[in-house]
């Protein structure tokens, strides 16, 4: 008797204790990340985004349907790092979508996706033995007060296997959908000045960056002209801007207008150079294509700030291909050849700007120096370690330059020959600027007193001005990156975009893209060559652990029942 009193006791304390734990689990809201990456801890950037935020934020995902085993890891990790922010934020609400389900008319929902520019991805499925392609919307839209925004949720990437692109995709959700939801709930403020009057780039070679650009910031074109007339005026309203963009311009600054770029950096304003040290020319007599060094009277400006912009050409064996016309014009092909003065650049650095992006495609690009200074520098490009510098001038010759170029890739580079290593093209500076004016006659005066030094700022500065050039299809401007000759698609406009983000980006948004997350994929050929030994161990595993349990259980029974 009491022994079964003591039991219902114990019985009734922990039914007590279960109820108190949920009566209070419904009150205290806590949820733990047990893994070594912290896959599912938001970053505080991340959480800024979503935390004011009062009215839903609606979130449609396109990854829904068949897919195979790497499409489906990309769909659970979506979905929990969704379920992190609607826990942050109960008004985050989310919902996965086939959008090809169920649909009379498919060809006419694709043509629909296709207008708001959300691609699809063909994917192989394995089942049954049977292999099928399935249509994949790696998409989201996001809606919040009447605002859209798309997120891409896969990462196009060259030479990579489709879980190598998928694993590339899962490091980069947290940042875009943070992303994405910072330009839906936060107003742009920041303002950039895009330079004009020394040659730079026409407004309709630049379109789709500034046009993708233009969600985060404001746009305005910003004209150095006025420097001869009125150089304080000038230096006024260039100083309301938070950042500069110089793209390839192709004529010499003036000293006043040095003076006033140099005194907009000393007033803590950052600014991206995109800066080509050599020109192409044609001889009309020979109709043969030269290559020579360009002076825009930076150097110095460079020079006082630790750079060097060297007037030379990089030759790189991993480059881009050109594709060239044979034959006769009726009878014309195109084919590819390799063409070392088109570097592709992919830098293994961790840094956010830089990190799990696609090759940056170069054209004609020169080598960066660093001198030692006060000044932060790193290095975001540089060329493989099989580069070689050519001096200038240099006669440029696709007859003599392409069997040259495939004779290597065929038989390897010459060592004695390709020995300049890693060459800087792309260089970020940080930290307190000194004037390159310091001890030097001004241009002319200004009302107050100019400074010497600058407040913390950044720069980066990039030595090659066809970085930022799109191509045109029927005189309308493709995707920056997009190369239509050989349909291959490089990671320019990424680039670019975390460099203008990075030089204005106060919130550390951007740093989320540092985070990285380990995702382990099964090895497809071990997975076949030991397929039959787990499956006898699936099936037979549990029957003996189940045999011996009921021996065990036996023994134990005849044993206390023998006594």
């Amino acid at each position: 008797m009491k022994n079964k009193t003591t039991h219902i006791r114990n019985f009734a304390l922990v039914l007590l204790g279960l109820v108190l734990l949920n009566v209070l689990g419904s009150y205290i809201y806590k949820r733990f990340d047990l893994t070594q990456d912290k896959r599912y801890t938001l970053s505080e950037a991340a959480k800024e985004t979503v935390e004011e935020v009062d009215s839903p934020i609606v979130i449609d995902v396109f990854l829904e349907g068949n897919f195979p085993p790497e499409f489906r890891r990309l769909q659970l990790e979506t979905r929990q790092l969704l379920e992190e922010f609607a826990a942050f934020n109960s008004n985050v609400k989310f919902e996965f979508i086939n959008p090809l389900e169920g649909e009379e008319n498919p060809q006419a929902i694709q043509q629909q996706m296709a207008g708001y520019g959300l691609t699809a991805a063909q994917v192989e499925v394995k089942e049954n033995g049977k292999i099928s392609t399935e249509l994949v919307y790696p998409w989201a839209l996001a809606y919040y007060n009447e605002k859209t925004v798309k997120i891409s949720l896969l990462k196009n990437q060259l030479g990579t296997t489709s879980e190598e692109r998928v694993n590339n995709s899962i490091q980069n959700l947290e940042y875009a959908f943070a992303d994405g939801f910072n330009k839906l709930v936060h107003p742009k403020k920041r303002k950039v000045a895009v330079l004009k009057g020394n040659g730079e780039l026409d407004d309709r070679y630049i379109a789709d960056f500034f046009a993708t650009l233009r969600d985060y910031y404001f746009i305005a074109p910003f004209t150095l002209d006025s420097a001869a007339v009125n150089p304080q005026r000038t230096l006024e309203q260039i100083k309301t801007f938070d950042l500069i963009v110089a793209a390839k311009p192709t004529e010499a600054f003036s000293d006043s207008e040095k003076y006033i770029l140099d005194q907009y950096t000393m007033h803590g304003g950052a600014s991206l150079w995109l800066v080509d040290a050599t020109e192409m020319q044609q001889d009309t007599t020979s109709g043969k294509s030269f290559v020579f060094g360009k002076d825009l009277n930076l150097n110095d400006f460079f020079f006082k700030y630790g750079l060097r912009i060297n007037p030379n050409l990089i030759k790189d064996v991993y480059s881009a291909p050109i594709v060239l016309a044979t034959g006769n014009e009726n009878e014309a092909q195109f084919n590819r050849y390799p063409w070392f003065y088109n570097p592709l650049s992919a830098s293994g650095s961790d840094h956010p700007i830089v990190t799990n992006i696609e090759a940056v495609k170069f054209d004609y690009v020169s080598g960066i120096d660093t001198l030692p200074n006060s000044l932060q520098k790193t290095i975001l490009l540089s060329s493989s370690p099989i580069t070689k510098i050519v001096g200038l001038p240099v006669e440029i010759d696709f007859d003599i330059e392409i069997p040259k170029n495939l004779k290597i890739v065929n038989e390897g580079p010459d060592p004695s020959d390709y020995t300049s290593e890693e060459t800087p093209m792309a260089v970020l500076l940080e930290g307190e600027f000194p004037s390159v004016f310091t001890n030097r006659v001004k241009p002319f005066s200004l009302s107050e007193k100019d400074k010497s030094q600058s407040t913390p700022t950044k720069m980066v500065v990039i030595s090659d001005g066809d970085i930022i050039i799109n191509q045109f299809d029927r005189n309308r401007p493709l995707e920056l990156g997009f190369d239509k000759r050989t349909n291959a698609f490089y990671g320019n406009k990424e680039f670019l975009l975390n460099t203008v983000n990075y030089l204005l980006d106060d919130s550390g948004l951007i740093n989320i893209r540092s985070k990285e997350i380990a995702v382990p994929f099964l090895d497809p050929q071990k997975t076949i060559e030991k397929r039959t030994q787990w499956q006898l161990v699936n099936i037979l595993l549990p029957l003996v652990l189940l045999a011996i349990f009921g021996i065990f259980f036996q023994y134990i029974r005849k044993r206390k029942y023998a006594r």
